[in-house]
């Protein structure tokens, strides 16, 4: 039986959840499968939603759960943006965003993200300027932004939620974990910002992307999306109690952020060094790079048939350009390894 494709295109943590999550599917009982939860008796919505308000030591009203963050992302666009209106995005991301604005029979607009020395930078004045322009309903951004890698500072994010109180401001975070970094912020900017929701996910960092579980944070001023999100039978038991299972499993995840971190100083290291190639910093996990064009059709041909998948983009402004998933320590290596040596020797051997 010929060997299975190694897949870096998609952004999964391939390293798969902690032992806990396993652990604790072996004792599943009856409940988990056949009863509603009964979590609003305590005045609340779900056992994960209390554990993630006090993690974060927020009021349990502000989290919201769905069915990962896209459901959220699509959640939000829908209660907020309505015909004719504007929601903002970055120029270099996720073609899902603009899809979501059009279900709505809303408007997409872009603000621009560029190419620095070691990573893409948001413009922030740019992205202000835009906003005081189109007066969006919503502004979306994305941070870690997929597929470029790159974050908005926190100071330059208070600067951006300051300048537009009356639009919308959705935070995905959906990369969040792979960089070391305090969340106390989250608190903050919920507290200072009514019109702020910060969205994550357990697919990336946690490695439950098959389990669809997502999660939010509601600044006081969008209680229409509370009310929008509600779930009046609750939420699926069994995906909450791995969600758990995964959150008491810190040291588990800090490893294999680790040894992420260590791959991806390996690729920026091994693909600048080849002519024409550049690799851009990344605080998710995954990098973009770019190769040379002469080369793109052939290196994807290659490494498809070596059985290392990574996803080679088109989109506008992102011709000729890579998204690489940080794999297995074993997966990157080989996959740098092939890349190194398809560039040395000008074709695949």
């Amino acid at each position: 039986m010929p060997n299975e494709p190694t897949y870096l295109d998609r952004n999964e943590n391939n390293y798969g959840p902690a032992p806990a999550c396993y652990e604790a599917l072996k004792s599943v009982e009856l409940e988990f499968f056949s009863w509603y939860s009964k979590d609003f008796v305590r005045g609340v919505k779900s056992t994960l939603s209390e554990r993630l308000a006090g993690d974060y030591g927020l009021p349990e009203s502000t989290v919201l759960l769905g069915y990962g963050g896209e459901d959220l992302l699509k959640q939000t666009v829908h209660c907020y943006l309505h015909p004719g209106q504007t929601l903002m995005i970055p120029t270099h991301s996720w073609w899902y965003y603009k899809s979501i604005a059009a279900e709505t029979g809303g408007l997409s607009v872009e603000y621009p993200l560029r190419p620095g020395a070691e990573s893409y930078i948001y413009d922030v004045q740019a992205l202000l300027d835009q906003a005081a322009s189109v007066k969006p309903s919503v502004i979306l951004i994305s941070s870690p932004n997929n597929p470029t890698g790159n974050s908005l500072g926190l100071s330059d994010l208070r600067k951006v939620l300051a300048s537009v109180p009356e639009s919308v401001v959705v935070l995905d975070e959906a990369y969040w974990g792979f960089t070391e970094n305090p969340q106390t912020y989250v608190k903050e900017l919920i507290r200072d910002f009514p019109n702020l929701l910060i969205i994550r996910t357990f697919s990336k960092y946690y490695a439950l992307a098959g389990l669809r579980i997502g999660f939010a944070f509601l600044g006081r001023g969008l209680k229409e999306l509370g009310q929008f999100s509600a779930r009046y039978l609750g939420y699926n038991r069994l995906s909450e109690r791995l969600a758990l299972a995964a959150l008491d499993s810190e040291a588990y995840y800090l490893e294999i952020r680790r040894r992420m971190s260590a791959d991806k100083e390996a690729f920026y290291q091994g693909l600048n060094d080849l002519p024409g190639y550049k690799a851009f910093r990344s605080d998710a996990n995954f990098i973009l790079a770019e190769v040379p064009p002469a080369d793109a059709a052939a290196l994807k041909a290659c490494l498809t048939g070596k059985g290392l998948i990574i996803k080679f983009l088109n989109e506008r402004f992102l011709e000729n350009t890579v998204r690489i998933t940080i794999g297995t320590q074993a997966q990157n290596k080989a996959l740098l390894e092939a890349i190194q040596a398809f560039a040395r020797e000008k074709g695949c051997r």
